[in-house]
């Protein structure tokens, strides 16, 4: 796992150049909302690009992580079906779904089941590099959205210098990263943890969540500004040595959600010592955002060296997985 986050930078150039080379057609460009379907490391990239476009597409954008899909999906929709295997038995289904409501629809995939479904059916198809954890792979799938998009005639923001600019951010910062990194990890050795970040970043949170629960082996949560400030805020009540608390925030966030954070650290740290912050870096979007994913996806990384943790093993979904294809 840690030679895979090394080549994160590297992934993200690659991606640029699959996302350029795909041609892409569409019956009509007149669409009424756009659905990316995806699970896991295959759908966390449409969370964070949801996240992205709130304030630059004129139609609805929604991530689907279900078997099901609305009864709104029809001709004009954008139906963008991400699974890294191919298998993703809920997404197989979803697209299936979408194709007999005349979606118009982006396979993106490494292979599998769902590469023979946009085949047989001519759907529009980007193949990224196979082999790999899908968590790990996040810089292809991610990219491929937004070129989508683009191609879609739905976003014309200059994404292509924002990718490249968080990519020269990271080469640049690789080893402060990672020493970062293991500083962090050692002080939420042996604990649950509980990140809280402020809205327009929760996919970013659910990622390092998600990193922690697949590479750490630990259980995490998180929670959202200003809305945990309405209610989770009143379970600060007593000490608890169990868990570990991360807040995760730029500089540059709303005012308002900053100061609400400020007092949340407070009440925190009433009942917790073990309360840490990720001040995210960066001057645009993208590469705030490739920035937060590659440390925090160190601090997984080494949080599972610490915990004793194979960052790669993940047998309890195998074994979901084996048991789900019984009939």
């Amino acid at each position: 796992m840690k030679q895979l986050i090394e080549q994160f930078s590297n992934q993200l150039v690659e991606a640029i150049r699959i996302g350029r080379g795909t041609k892409l057609s569409f019956a009509t460009k007149d669409f009424n909302q756009v659905m990316v379907s995806g699970l896991g490391g295959s759908g966390i990239g449409g969370s964070i690009v949801q996240e992205y476009v709130f304030d630059k597409l004129k139609i609805p954008f929604t991530v689907n992580k279900d078997y099901f899909i609305p009864a709104s999906i029809n001709a004009t929709s954008l139906f963008i079906a991400c699974s890294y295997s191919g298998n993703t038995e809920e997404t197989l289904q979803a697209v299936g779904a979408a194709q007999k409501a005349k979606a118009q629809i982006v396979c993106i995939t490494s292979g599998g089941a769902l590469a023979d479904f946009a085949r047989k059916h001519k759907l529009n198809l980007i193949e990224i590099p196979a082999g790999m954890p899908p968590r790990s792979c996040l810089g292809y799938s991610l990219v491929q959205l937004l070129f989508v998009l683009k191609k879609a005639g739905l976003l014309k923001t200059a994404v292509e210098a924002e990718i490249q600019s968080a990519i020269d951010r990271i080469q640049k910062d690789k080893g402060l990263i990672k020493r970062q990194a293991k500083t962090l990890a050692d002080k939420l050795a042996d604990k649950q943890i509980a990140i809280y970040t402020i809205a327009g970043r929760e996919g970013l949170a659910i990622r390092f969540r998600q990193q922690l629960n697949e590479n750490s082996k630990v259980l995490s949560w998180h929670n959202v500004i200003p809305e945990m400030t309405h209610n989770e805020i009143v379970g600060w009540r007593k000490s608890n040595d169990n868990v570990a608390v991360v807040f995760c925030y730029h500089t540059d966030d709303f005012p308002k959600n900053i100061k609400r954070l400020q007092v949340l650290k407070k009440v925190v740290k009433q009942y917790n010592a073990n309360a840490h912050e990720i001040i995210i870096k960066g001057s645009n979007y993208w590469e705030k955002a490739f920035y937060f994913i590659h440390f925090t996806d160190w601090v997984s990384v080494y949080l599972a060296d610490i915990n004793q943790q194979d960052s790669m093993e993940v047998k309890v979904i195998d074994h979901l997985k084996k048991e789900m294809a019984k009939k």
